[in-house]
């Protein structure tokens, strides 16, 4: 190609030279104007006729010269493009969740001691009424026997105090002793009474306490956290174990402000969960927290299953679809295969053929949602928009291109 610039130049200038001492010629016919060119020119051209047949034969050709490697204009490119249509479906969205019970209580003594002893670890299922813990019950032994004899000097007391009511009471009908010595007589009874009473307390408490030395489950359900170890000291109502209670179970999940107007109680959702491919569950929303987390700034939902399945554990992982409403746009997702998907720089984006002018241009969209072999568009796309569908890679912005149907339309779902 070099070479034959080089030549096609070369050609010019001599052409350029042939054609000045043409004019030459042309403008000064005399012999003077004639004999420079005498030395260097044919003498098929030394009369000014035969110079401008010449003249006009050159021009001629330095036109044809410069024409000839004029480029041809490209080609357009062949694409593969569809046009996308809205799915017709209200756009949905979908947060990660966990199983979670519904009812979740801390295990506690309700007495402080020393733990001698723990019956169960984390993850253990246990039953109502199950032991779970102990306390030394050594002091509370003692203040057991110490309420026990208290009870029996009262009880010793009381019926001295009540046989000596009755002996006064009958004396003072016969008029042996005086009303006064019959009413300290009586209040030495009421007395004892009371006495009694506040020791039978006192073994009741005492019973009690050395009851509560020993930890049971309240109910059926599942031990999530051991919250104090083996030989400490705990005080009263100092939690020991978290149990989740078998049953009723909660789906679980942190909604953030965008979606928080989907979620209303009594809203539906479906929830899908890893441990069980291929299921999906109906759910409803029961509750959800008025407040946001101060750290996360999402609200806490829970949803509760409308068909329980005994498959559905205490801590599997799970999402939370729903659909999403209150959208002012009004706008709904598109389908397009994954193939058109394109990257400009980290956002995703897709080439468009532009109406009318049959160029592409690249359009950045939102990606609502990633499926096995198509994309979910929430926006950035118009109905009607011919999306290119294949070789997303080897086009560029501003490309002419022809639009050719997918060979297996199949190929390309959407």
């Amino acid at each position: 190609m070099l070479a034959g610039t080089r030549v096609c130049t070369a050609s010019g200038n001599f052409l350029t030279w042939v054609i000045t001492r043409l004019v030459n010629i042309v403008k000064h016919s005399g012999p003077i104007a004639q004999a420079p060119a005498r030395r260097f020119l044919p003498s098929l051209v030394q009369s000014p006729q035969c110079a401008r047949m010449v003249l006009a034969a050159c021009c001629a050709v330095m036109l044809a010269a410069c024409h000839q490697r004029e480029a041809a204009a490209p080609e357009p490119k062949p694409v593969v493009a569809l046009a996308v249509h809205a799915d017709g479906r209200t756009a949905s969205a979908s947060l990660p969740a966990q199983v979670q019970a519904r009812y979740s209580t801390a295990l506690s003594f309700r007495v402080g001691g020393k733990i001698i002893e723990r019956r169960v670890r984390l993850g253990d299922a246990v039953k109502a009424g199950q032991v779970v813990a102990l306390l030394d019950p050594t002091d509370l032994r003692s203040n057991l026997a110490n309420a026990r004899a208290q009870l029996d000097a009262a009880e010793h007391r009381f019926v001295y105090a009540k046989q000596q009511l009755d002996r006064d009471q009958a004396q003072a009908q016969a008029n042996l002793i005086a009303p006064a010595q019959l009413e300290q007589t009586q209040d030495a009874y009421a007395s004892a009474v009371a006495q009694r009473d506040s020791a039978l307390a006192q073994m009741a408490l005492a019973s009690d306490n050395l009851r509560y030395a020993t930890l049971t489950a309240d109910h059926d359900g599942v031990i999530t956290s051991e919250d104090a170890d083996t030989g400490q000291n705990v005080q009263a109502t100092q939690s020991i174990y978290h149990l989740d209670w078998t049953g009723d179970v909660d789906i679980v999940c942190d909604a953030p402000e965008r979606t928080l107007s989907s979620l209303t109680v009594g809203s539906m959702a479906r929830v899908t969960l890893p441990a069980l491919p291929g299921k999906t569950f109906e759910a409803r929303v029961r509750e959800v927290s008025p407040s946001a987390d101060p750290q996360s700034r999402t609200w806490r939902v829970k949803l509760t299953l409308n068909a329980p399945s005994p498959a559905v554990r205490l801590g599997m992982t799970a999402t939370v679809a729903f659909d999403v409403v209150g959208d002012a746009s009004g706008a709904q997702p598109f389908t397009v295969p994954v193939t058109a998907l394109f990257h400009q720089g980290e956002k995703p984006a897709v080439w468009v053929v532009r109406t009318g002018t049959d160029t592409l241009e690249l359009r950045p969209v939102t990606v609502q949602r990633y499926d096995e072999r198509t994309v979910s568009i929430a926006s950035g796309l118009r109905d009607g928009d011919r999306v290119v569908v294949q070789g997303v890679h080897a086009v560029s912005t501003g490309q002419h291109v022809q639009v050719v149907a997918p060979l297996h339309r199949e190929d390309f779902p959407s």
